[in-house]
């Protein structure tokens, strides 16, 4: 496996190429070292290569409250027990409670809470990707930051996660994975966005990965159903409105060079804390639901706590599972 840096079970069955599928929430509710699946599967027959199995957490955000330590660690034992184990687990952004609005002394806190129980409980190798609550001091007047600290902004999350760069590659059989940094911070929180410079190396990732097959990672997803329900203002202004900070904004020009290139076939993210599957122009979008799910709280409106499972076929076919890891919301 080669890493390329950028600048700064149990029903299955075979895809149908050019259906459109959507499903949001549908995780299963399951017992500690069972699965539940919502997803698309291959013949249990069929003999095709395995690339790769990976596991998909997103939106861990870490506290001390809500018993959410003894939560996190039971989701990482949860992906660890599977007779067919992953080879990797993947992140998916906002590991940490919040570092928007905080200082420097409670974001360390999370970091370190975070960080000892990856230590502890996880045995399997971790490729990590930035969410919007893992950048540091974008709101200046909570955070008490003035912008000109050395660690500040995404820079405190590539510290402490001991990333290289905020987006990367690399490959692992047919397929090359690409990890984006889709955060552009603002005054008090950000957009979803795809910048210029990270574009064109996106760009040419994907047109020099040599017959590979391509899967995308991003923390805000590139296209979302479950963005259009939060809130509920639609019913009263009689449209609907996706903020900039829950679906990324240049998703046109995405969707523009995936169509150009057809070997982009799995787009994957977090951040709404909702489970969707969506295929558009032959790509799926997947994302899976938060490992918090409410914040730790219960369920985020029909989905469980819960992380993705994937196999990634050396045909350029995929199988996926939103897993609910069995965790019950307790008071703190």
């Amino acid at each position: 496996m080669s890493e390329k840096i950028g600048k700064t079970k149990i029903t299955r069955r075979e895809f149908v190429g050019g259906t459109v599928l959507a499903a949001v929430g549908l995780a299963g509710v399951e017992a500690f070292g069972k699965s539940s699946s919502c997803g698309f599967f291959a013949d249990k027959k069929n003999s095709k290569k395995r690339s790769l199995r990976f596991a998909h957490i997103t939106d861990v955000h870490i506290r001390p409250e809500h018993n959410a330590p003894e939560g996190f660690a039971l989701a990482l034992k949860h992906i660890q027990s599977h007779k067919d184990k992953p080879e990797m687990i993947i992140t998916g952004g906002d590991h940490i409670l919040d570092s928007i609005g905080e200082n420097d002394s409670t974001t360390e806190m999370y970091w370190t809470l975070f960080k000892g129980i990856m230590k502890k409980e996880c045995k399997l190798p971790v490729k990590y990707c930035i969410g919007n609550h893992d950048c540091w001091g974008g709101n200046k007047k909570k955070s008490g930051t003035t912008g000109n600290e050395p660690n500040w902004g995404v820079k405190r999350a590539l510290q402490e996660l001991e990333m290289p760069n905020k987006y990367y590659s690399f490959d692992q059989g047919k397929w090359r994975l690409i990890v984006l940094d889709s955060i552009v911070p603002t005054d008090t929180y950000c957009i979803g966005k795809i910048e210029d410079e990270q574009f064109a190396w996106l760009e040419n990732e994907i047109k020099t990965a040599n017959g590979k097959f391509i899967a995308i990672f991003t923390h805000i997803p590139i296209m979302s159903v479950g963005a259009y329900f939060y809130g509920g203002n639609n019913e009263k202004t009689g449209d609907w409105i996706v903020p900039g900070s829950r679906m990324i904004i240049n998703a046109r020009q995405l969707k523009d060079l995936f169509w150009q290139n057809r070997n982009v076939k799995l787009c994957v993210s977090g951040h709404i804390h909702l489970y969707e599957h969506i295929q558009y122009n032959g790509v799926h979008y997947i994302s899976d639901g938060a490992v918090c799910g409410r914040w730790w709280k219960g369920a985020h409106q029909e989905t469980e706590e819960g992380y993705g499972l994937f196999d990634l076929y050396d045909d350029g076919t995929f199988e996926h599972q939103y897993i609910d890891y069995g965790w019950q919301a307790k008071e703190s």
